[in-house]
């Protein structure tokens, strides 16, 4: 046994292999078999991967309906001696999984929290998808709604990271038709599916093209999705002002008249008013 396993007491996160069991890290074997329960997103899921490795050791179901009120109970044990390991159905825990209230739980409560890195769907994605990767941001899944999606993308437009997004197959076809229309058909993006596994598939183009594409092969809609899509181009400094002062009076609108939330937000940020109400009325139409 590991010096750290002779620490009892612990909470490891274990990262687990998102399709190609070959990922699986001889590290995550090992505290898998020593800890004394595995806390699992779907134990009948994670049964496969546990009886692939001989893993033995007893395994509990940890998922976002339950959470809340087992965090508590587990980080007792944990206080009480006992070593968990928290695995999800596929990659590293909490992101886009559960995890977030036993670690917060765990950490609260003076529990080692202790990672054990593995497969990650946004790593392996930005790795490979020939897209700038030195700064990026990860969105997770979009919202189900499409006015909820819409404004979601609308935030993210001037963004000039790199956008990483999780999609469902069933809504990936309306997800790059949001995308083609808020940020441009243009706009390039990459459409990464089932990474590490057989019909592992980079699709690389327009997003316009994409969405061309995806609706006319249902092929494309099936298995886990990650999409990457290109950041905003570089704004000059007169552009992130109106940007900015465009902010500004949607927030003072809700409190002010319009002619008042204009010249105010024109003030603060130096920016002309009547670029700003031109502004104003290109977004309302």
């Amino acid at each position: 046994m590991s010096e750290r396993l002779r620490n009892r007491g612990l909470l490891y996160v274990v990262a687990t292999p998102i399709g190609n069991l070959g990922d699986m890290t001889l590290r995550a074997v090992e505290v898998l078999k020593q800890v004394d329960c595995i806390a699992a997103e779907d134990t009948r899921h994670s049964a496969t991967l546990l009886h692939h490795f001989n893993i033995r050791t007893p395994i509990i179901a940890y998922h976002e309906h339950n959470e809340r009120t087992l965090a508590p109970v587990l980080v007792e044990r944990m206080v009480a001696g006992e070593c968990f390991a928290l695995i999800s159905d596929a990659g590293t825990p909490l992101v886009s999984d559960p995890g977030y209230h036993l670690v917060s739980v765990a950490r609260a409560a003076g529990v080692p929290v202790v990672p054990i890195p593995g497969a990650n769907a946004v790593a392996c994605a930005l790795s490979a998808c020939g897209l700038p990767c030195d700064r990026f941001v990860f969105e997770g899944f979009l919202p189900a709604k499409q006015a909820a999606r819409r404004a979601h993308l609308v935030s993210l437009r001037g963004d000039e990271r790199t956008l990483v997004f999780y999609e469902s197959p069933h809504r990936l076809l309306e997800a790059l038709t949001d995308m083609a229309a808020v940020f441009g058909d243009d706009r390039r993006g990459v459409l990464v599916r089932e990474l590490t596994k057989l019909h592992e598939t980079f699709l690389s183009d327009t997003l316009g093209a994409l969405q061309t594409h995806v609706a006319a092969d249902a092929n494309q809609r099936r298995g886990e999705c990650t999409l990457v899509i290109a950041g905003a181009p570089p704004t000059s400094a007169t552009e992130q002002r109106e940007a900015e002062a465009l902010r500004i009076y949607e927030i003072l609108v809700k409190e002010l008249p319009k002619s008042r939330a204009v010249a105010l937000a024109a003030e603060i940020t130096g920016t002309r008013k009547n670029a700003l109400y031109a502004e104003i009325i290109a977004e309302s139409q």
